[in-house]
């Protein structure tokens, strides 16, 4: 028996409902995270940013009082980018103490740092100091997400290349932005941009956006998203980005160039599994990093599951959290049920779209009435 219940590594909602429930069955729980990353990427970059961040710009923008006002009406006319920034860093701060306290008051204890395997029952946490603690558990929840992907040969500086973890480094809104990849990530932020006057070109090599949701869906955001602005330039591939003093050239096989004040990468992510040491416990990922589980969450390794953005679609924040609590449960010997294939998916761009189930285009091939 190890010293510890369960050991869960990773703190994003996946990783906090497994630690959450298992502590509320009577357990003993260890939840590894870095110092800084309390939250995981949910909190520090990703979901709780960007909706913030859209928040800020619906009503510094004045969005929803134009059909009244007018296209031309905004609540404050010159937005800066401190303007949209201020609140998010005080949204993100809240809700790392609001998480802090939910993990203390159920009695998770929080071990600071990097966590890897030794074997299948021994993580080796690295903390800031490299000092190295060694838990032992029973069962181990593996719930480190994701990071963006970042093609070879771009040089990323965090000022005029960015992606979704450096946007809230920006110095200022550019005037022109090209964003790469028309993915969820990519679409939320080109629609947010958007709203607040930047020149936006959306570049995507498949030939549609979003294509997981219902077409007439998709058709009528693409129509709104035109109305703001944007351009998209489909079935189109970056080959390269130039840098020069008054910002960058994105360079597309076709020949293409495409001068921007800067250039956003969202052409997907990566499994952050890295720095896990997957082969110590007897597993591999795969090419994008993700980590194969079956319906109950498991993994190859009986003791050890996985949980959500870390296997893949649908990684969404409320979806990873029921991933969570139900691995939590089959994890530790508990009655657990399995995920429903119906999941509600949204898509928070500037309008927003939302849908459950087949979409229409499935439901014809199906037959289905």
């Amino acid at each position: 028996m190890g010293d510890w219940d369960l050991i869960v590594i990773g703190s994003g909602p996946a990783g906090q409902k497994a630690a959450i429930q298992a502590a509320k069955l009577g357990r003993k729980v260890a939840l590894v995270e870095r110092r800084h990353m309390v939250g995981g990427v949910c909190t520090n970059t990703g979901t709780i940013p960007s909706k913030t961040l859209r928040e800020a710009v619906l009503y510094l923008t004045g969005w929803h009082q134009r059909g009244f006002y007018g296209a031309s009406y905004r609540v404050k006319d010159e937005i800066a980018i401190g303007d949209l920034f201020q609140r998010t860093h005080h949204v993100i701060a809240s809700e790392i103490d609001v998480i802090r306290d939910q993990l203390t008051r159920n009695h998770v204890q929080i071990v600071s740092g990097e966590g890897r395997f030794l074997d299948p029952h021994t993580v080796a946490v690295r903390t800031s100091h490299d000092n190295e603690r060694t838990l032992t558990g029973d069962a181990v929840i593996v719930a480190v997400g994701t990071h963006p992907a970042r093609p070879p040969g771009v040089a990323f500086d965090e000022r005029t290349v960015i992606d979704s973890d450096g946007i809230l480094g920006l110095s200022k809104i550019p005037s022109s932005l090209v964003v790469v990849g028309a993915g969820v990530i990519g679409i939320e932020y080109a629609s947010m941009f958007a709203a607040l006057g930047t020149k936006v070109t959306v570049i995507e090599k498949r030939r549609q956006l979003l294509d997981f949701c219902d077409d007439q869906m998709v058709e009528a955001l693409q129509y709104h998203l035109r109305e703001l602005g944007v351009t998209f330039r489909f079935n189109e591939t970056v080959v390269g980005v130039g840098l020069h003093d008054a910002g960058a050239v994105t360079k597309l096989e076709s020949g293409k160039r495409i001068p921007s004040d800067a250039v956003f990468y969202a052409a997907g992510r990566q499994g952050a599994t890295d720095a896990l040491d997957l082969h110590n416990a007897g597993l591999e990922a795969d090419e994008r990093g993700r980590i194969v589980v079956d319906r109950t969450f498991q993994t190859a390794v009986p003791n050890i599951y996985a949980v959500g953005d870390v296997i893949g679609f649908p990684s969404l924040a409320a979806t990873s959290m029921e991933q969570g609590r139900l691995a939590a449960c089959c994890a530790l010997g508990e009655k657990c049920g399995t995920i429903s294939d119906h999941l509600p998916i949204g898509v928070y761009t500037i309008p927003e779209i939302s849908f459950v189930g087949e979409t229409e285009w499935g439901l014809t091939v199906d037959r289905v009435l």
